[in-house]
């Protein structure tokens, strides 16, 4: 079965910098498509799923590891974003507030940014932060695909009625929005991924013959 055009482009990503700001991030151009996602919804096996790389976005047993804005680059043009986690993170209400800051600061400004991949584990969906996050996509019309992670912990029935609920309850949002469902663990979903994020970053489709 030949490989997905964006699977293939995604297998490139290397780690580019980290950045604590939006001054700190790389030149605002070209495409740039960002994860977001509460502490623990799998935002980091995501991304590695996804690339087809073990250890590109770290994974960690400590909830709100992540508190730099991570750029991988994919090609001279493309890049991913892991933004910081969010929800059971111990840290002092300064730091996390300046975390909300700078995320706020970077969604707001970012020019090249073509889209928001929105994480939430299948058992927890739409918490407050994930709400914060559909109501900024509103507000600046950027398109948003949420991910409902960790759909392996549900039986197939379960996992499906989660996803129609979720779309049911986000049916009227003025966010530009879709949802599926996805493992980290068994693959599931990863076409579907793969579709979107080659959306979002003009992914040429394959030459004739490939």
């Amino acid at each position: 079965m030949p490989q997905h055009p964006t699977q293939r482009l995604l297998h490139q990503a290397r780690f580019l910098k980290s950045a604590q700001t939006v001054e700190q991030c790389p030149p605002d151009e070209g495409y740039e498509v960002a994860f977001a996602g509460r502490s623990n919804a799998g935002k980091s096996s995501a991304i590695n799923r996804l690339t087809g790389q073990r250890s590109l976005a770290r994974t960690s047993k400590t909830p709100g590891r992540t508190q730099l804005l991570n750029f991988f680059e994919l090609d001279e043009e493309r890049r991913l974003v892991d933004l910081p986690g969010y929800g059971y993170a111990k840290v002092d209400k300064q730091t996390r507030q300046q975390w909300q800051h700078h995320l706020d600061d970077y969604l707001a400004r970012r020019a090249c940014l073509a889209g928001l991949v929105l994480l939430m584990d299948i058992r927890h969906p739409l918490k407050d932060f994930d709400r914060l996050i559909l109501d900024w996509s509103a507000k600046a019309g950027m398109p948003l695909h949420l991910l409902i992670t960790k759909a392996d912990k549900l039986k197939f029935g379960a996992a499906k009625s989660t996803l129609l609920q979720v779309r049911k309850t986000l049916k009227d949002h003025p966010a530009p929005l879709s949802a599926q469902l996805f493992s980290a663990t068994a693959g599931t979903g990863c076409d579907e991924a793969w579709d979107r994020l080659g959306d979002w970053l003009r992914v040429p489709p394959p030459a004739e013959g490939n």
